[in-house]
């Protein structure tokens, strides 16, 4: 068992951070906010992480605690304009957010590395602090799902319209769905930095956004499990597909549209549906043996 953590524990410890991105993308679906801004937030969180830590010798936990603030303060900012879109365009605002972001990380060479980014970043993540943010993030995710707010992300996803004629302040729900979204992206930006000791801008460019977005595609983003099974086939991939070499894009690109095709609300929420429906029927089909069985019974 030892061996098989420690031969594997960092595609564990990747497939971790993947399931709190995945997270983090996920609530901005769910509310009904097209954004794929989990990137950005990410590269703030990590960049914040990192220059704290190694340039002014802060403690670990209050550089994750700024990183936070700032993904949140962030993240309301950029719900102001995101609240007045809807779809596509919103899609397109969050990638400029991402674009922005990764174009100040640049130029500011002086105070980000530029393009070489922070180096030296000291290696304190490990699997079981990755793991407790997890566990911690869903907890909070489910707690959430429990209340009013849960119910109203919902409707929002559904309808906004609909919400809105009802009275629900659909503005201030995004932002508190956005700021969320914001807060968990920057927590696993910084766990990451943490992790990697070195962090440069194209960590966060087109493939760390497209990643996010797929975890949450292959997944699905209505239920706690989708980001978990997303990640875990965005890790379990890359080693399948590891005899077909410079190819290996061709299985992700093909396993991508057959599940956007055959299961579209993503592997994990079809698993989930297909598990209450079990139980569903469970006590039904168990009743309807028993009236039999006092038929025959009676005869």
């Amino acid at each position: 068992m030892m061996s098989f953590y420690y031969s594997y524990q960092p595609l564990i410890d990747f497939f971790l951070i993947a399931v709190g991105l995945g997270y983090s993308q996920q609530l901005a679906l769910r509310a009904g906010v097209f954004s794929i801004a989990t990137a950005g937030f990410s590269a703030l969180g990590a960049y914040a992480t990192a220059i704290l830590v190694t340039r002014y010798g802060a403690p670990v936990p209050l550089a994750i605690l700024v990183s936070a603030v700032v993904g949140m303060a962030v993240s309301y900012v950029l719900s102001v304009p995101l609240a007045r879109l809807r779809g596509a365009f919103q899609a397109i605002a969050t990638l400029a957010f991402v674009q922005v972001v990764i174009a100040l990380l640049l130029y500011f060479e002086g105070f980000t590395g530029g393009a070489i980014g922070i180096s030296g970043i000291p290696r304190v993540m490990n699997t079981g602090w990755l793991l407790l943010a997890v566990l911690v993030t869903i907890y909070v995710i489910w707690s959430i799902n429990r209340t009013s707010v849960g119910r109203v992300f919902n409707a929002l996803r559904q309808d906004d319209s609909v919400a809105a004629s009802l009275g629900v302040p659909i503005k201030s729900y995004y932002a508190l769905a956005f700021v969320l979204s914001g807060l968990i992206g920057a927590v696993f930006g910084a766990l990451r930095s943490l992790y990697v000791f070195n962090i440069e801008p194209v960590d966060f460019g087109f493939h760390a956004m497209v990643a996010s977005l797929t975890v949450v595609v292959l997944g699905g983003r209505n239920t706690l499990l989708g980001p978990i099974a997303g990640a875990l086939i965005m890790a379990i991939l890359p080693e399948l597909a590891r005899p077909l070499a410079e190819n290996r894009g061709i299985l992700n690109g093909v396993i991508l549209i057959l599940v956007i095709t055959f299961l579209p609300n993503g592997v994990g929420d079809e698993l989930v549906y297909w598990l209450r429906r079990r139980l569903r029927r469970t006590p039904k089909t168990m009743s309807k043996r028993e009236e039999g069985t006092d038929v025959v019974a009676a005869d």
